[in-house]
């Protein structure tokens, strides 16, 4: 059984923090004012606005800070503030004795998709995949997106819906939601942290990768056994494609269509989840129900 942390309240304590790369402090105090401006109080951490070489802060820091908050009984959330690279180095360090007892959400993607992987594997508790505060912009700030994570954050049952896509397979799934970042997920393989996808319905994203590597990581998930005994697939964007000088002859979503082909549950192509601004918050290890229809895809929390 998923262990749902509780959901909050005006008034409640959100801390932000930067576990993996470095975040401006003018762009993390906007995203702060926004979430105060939600009814929430917030702390930001030391970590924010903080430069050391590609990380917000050397491994100790951000690995002390984010454990700080974990561990905080009257910190109800935390928004982190952007992914990049630096999750996985601290990943094995984090004591989460207290955090089991006193869950809250965590709220991420990208970088954070390793996080969320762990939380779910080893101890059973829900998340959020949602935007971060580097998301949170004067030209995001209203739109439905971070607005989900606000509503998220206060208990509202997901429900999304998108346009079906040539490439879909229709069909209904039922099954608790996971994944996130393919590198992250192909990275994790082999791990203590590798996801057991039997009965889940996988959502995939990326960004900034090249063909041939998104290939050879959809091989590595395949032959890892992620992909064999899904219920369902979502497949979310995959931003700002890359191409060595002789193209790799198929796109992102032809090359998961490919890999997955032979099996029959249900998968969606260009749900609105991933490094863009159509980013819907999502929240991990909860039942969802996937309808892939002819004119409709909806995705649905049970919870």
């Amino acid at each position: 059984m998923i262990k749902i942390p509780p959901y909050l309240k005006k008034g409640d304590l959100i801390g932000i923090t930067c576990p993996s790369s470095k975040m401006e402090l003018y762009a993390a105090e906007y995203a702060a004012s926004i979430i105060e401006s939600w009814g929430f109080n917030v702390h930001l951490g030391i970590t924010v606005g903080t430069s050391f070489h590609n990380f917000s802060a050397p491994d100790e820091l951000r690995l002390e800070e984010l454990q700080d908050m974990m561990d905080d009984k009257e910190m109800k959330a935390i928004i982190f503030g952007r992914g990049g690279y630096g999750m996985i180095c601290i990943l094995d360090r984090l004591n989460f004795s207290q955090f089991r007892k006193h869950p809250k959400w965590l709220c991420g993607y990208s970088d954070i998709t390793a996080l969320h992987a762990h939380l779910y594997q080893r101890h059973n508790i829900a998340s959020i995949h949602s935007t971060m505060c580097s998301g949170i912009t004067l030209s995001t700030r209203d739109n439905p997106y971070v607005g989900s994570l606000r509503e998220t954050l206060m208990g509202k049952r997901n429900q999304y819906t998108c346009s079906p896509h040539a490439m879909n397979r229709e069909g209904k799934a039922k099954g608790p939601l996971v994944g996130g970042n393919l590198s992250l997920l192909a990275n994790l393989s082999g791990s203590d942290s590798q996801i057991d996808t039997k009965g889940k319905i996988l959502v995939l994203e990326d960004i900034g990768e090249y063909r041939y590597n998104v290939d050879r990581m959809m091989y590595n998930l395949k032959r890892a056994g992620w992909l064999d005994k899904l219920a369902g697939l979502v497949v979310g964007s995959f931003t700002d494609a890359r191409e060595m000088d002789t193209p790799f002859g198929q796109t992102e979503y032809e090359i998961i269509n490919n890999m997955v082909k032979e099996y029959d549950y249900p998968v969606c192509f260009n749900f609105p989840v991933g490094h863009q601004e159509q980013n819907y918050a999502l929240k991990l290890g909860v039942d969802h129900e996937l309808k892939v229809g002819g004119k409709e895809v909806k995705l649905k929390a049970v919870e």
